[in-house]
């Protein structure tokens, strides 16, 4: 589509330079060494956003956003103490870090508290691809006002059943950042992230029915149509209409594209150090075992350009690395900062922050070919409640969909709950999708369980 994109320097489009950012940096850590700190970390962000919503036709809102902030963690021993602020005037900076100081001097001791080793950190990058993550987009209010009427009117000349809608927003989101300790190392670098997206209601009266579609990138030129957004989402919300209940029965569910990343994401909560560490997670002591279906492979590439996930580093400042994290169902890794690594006896696995693009590998089949294999089931399109124990891995939420019956779809199905457990959810994965989307630090087509708890009437 036709947008305005043209190039712009960071100096133009943030508060501060880069260099300002760094320089701040460099101040904070001198000022927490000579007021006694054995070590110190500082994150330093600049950034600006600009949306604007119109529904039904309308404006409804424009909104800016400008935001700094500055964050220190200082450690005395193994005493830490934290402390931020917006104000980057060289006072409140001198301030900031002497509040963390003071917290650290009343604050108990922590065997694992400190920096990450320093033959880990991203000291240097140079070796390392371009990131490709930043791509300013320069575009007036009325441009902008522009794609998103343009976006709405394409749902509601789907059908004249589209009766209302509940807006069309065009975000535009950039910053850049520094982070830096007392061990030398120092990174940044700009970033943004955009998104256009649409919601509508379909029906009237009692038979109303509301979806929404949206994309979102690095570049803008990535982002779908505002034409396609808005009459996918229409066409969702035409699919729902006559949306009944089924009987309670066990069959096989499969999780669209959007919400097989959710699935994605129980897991890599339940992986992550700090429910490992505090034992509050169901997969405990389950490196090298088999978690998943021997169909699962997962691997973590932290330097795919433009991903929505990429860093050359984590929160820590840990160089990040490609590792496969499940081979044939198998847990390879888990997700660790330097800190859960240290509760754990094990050591970081640059994941401080989240995981840096999980890539799902895609099998053979679209989603037309999986509701052929699942033949007779529930396609899961909409989940509502968050009804996870990670400690039993019991899963139970609300969802919304549609029952698939002779590997086609029969009808729109609401006011159902679906249940199951992780641990046999995730080994009973009978096959993952090539429809993959991408919406964030998680890649994955829709993913297909051979057998849940459907509860309805």
């Amino acid at each position: 589509m036709s947008r305005s994109a043209t190039i712009a320097t960071t100096e133009s489009r943030f508060s501060h330079r880069l260099e300002t950012l760094q320089e701040l940096a460099r101040d904070v850590l001198a000022h927490a060494g000579k007021q006694g700190a054995s070590a110190c970390e500082v994150d330093v962000s600049d950034g600006f956003g600009q949306s604007v919503t119109v529904r039904c036709a309308e404006i409804e809102t424009i909104e800016y956003n400008r935001d700094k902030s500055l964050a220190v963690t200082v450690y005395l021993g193994q005493r830490k103490g934290h402390a931020s602020t917006s104000d980057f005037s060289p006072n409140a900076l001198r301030e900031t870090v002497d509040a963390a100081l003071n917290i650290a001097r009343f604050t108990a001791a922590d065997p694992c508290a400190g920096l990450p080793d320093a033959e880990l950190l991203a000291v240097d990058t140079r070796h390392l691809p371009d990131l490709d993550i930043y791509h300013p987009w320069l575009l007036s209010v009325e441009a902008a006002v522009d794609l998103a009427r343009r976006c709405e009117q394409a749902a509601f000349a789907v059908s004249p059943k589209i009766s209302n809608s509940e807006g069309a927003t065009l975000s535009i989101q950039e910053g850049q950042f520094v982070s830096a300790n007392s061990l030398g190392f120092m990174g940044g670098y700009p970033t943004s992230r955009h998104y256009l997206a649409c919601s509508v209601i379909a029906g009237k009266d009692q038979n109303m029915q509301r979806d929404d579609w949206y994309s979102t990138a690095r570049d803008p030129l990535a982002i779908g149509s505002p034409e396609s957004i808005g009459e996918h989402a229409a066409r969702r919300a035409l699919s729902r209409l006559g949306a009944r209940k089924i009987k309670t029965c066990r069959v096989p569910v499969l999780f669209e594209a959007p919400l097989a990343s959710s699935l994605i994401g129980n897991f890599v909560h339940a992986a992550s150090g700090g429910s490992l560490y505090r034992k509050t997670s169901f997969l405990v002591d389950s490196l090298g075992k088999r978690v998943f279906s021997k169909r699962v492979q997962i691997s973590e590439r932290p330097h795919l350009q433009r991903g929505l996930a990429s860093s050359y580093f984590d929160s820590d400042g840990v160089l990040t690395h490609d590792r496969e994290v499940l081979v044939d169902g198998r847990l390879q890794g888990y997700f660790l900062s330097a800190y859960s690594a240290r509760k754990l006896g094990m050591q970081t696995t640059g994941n401080a922050g989240g995981c840096h693009n999980l890539i799902v590998h895609p099998g053979k089949r679209d989603l037309q070919g999986l509701l052929k294999k699942m033949r007779r089931g529930l396609l899961v399109t909409e989940l509502l409640g968050h009804g996870v124990n990670y400690v039993t891995g019991d899963y139970s939420r609300g969802a919304a969909g549609f029952w698939v019956d002779k590997g086609e779809i029969a009808h729109p199905v609401e006011g159902i709950t679906i249940a199951g457990n992780l641990r046999d959810m995730f080994r009973n994965v009978a096959a993952v999708g090539n429809d993959v989307l991408v919406r964030g630090s998680k890649q994955v087509g829709s993913i297909l369980i051979e057998q849940m708890r459907v509860a309805g009437d």
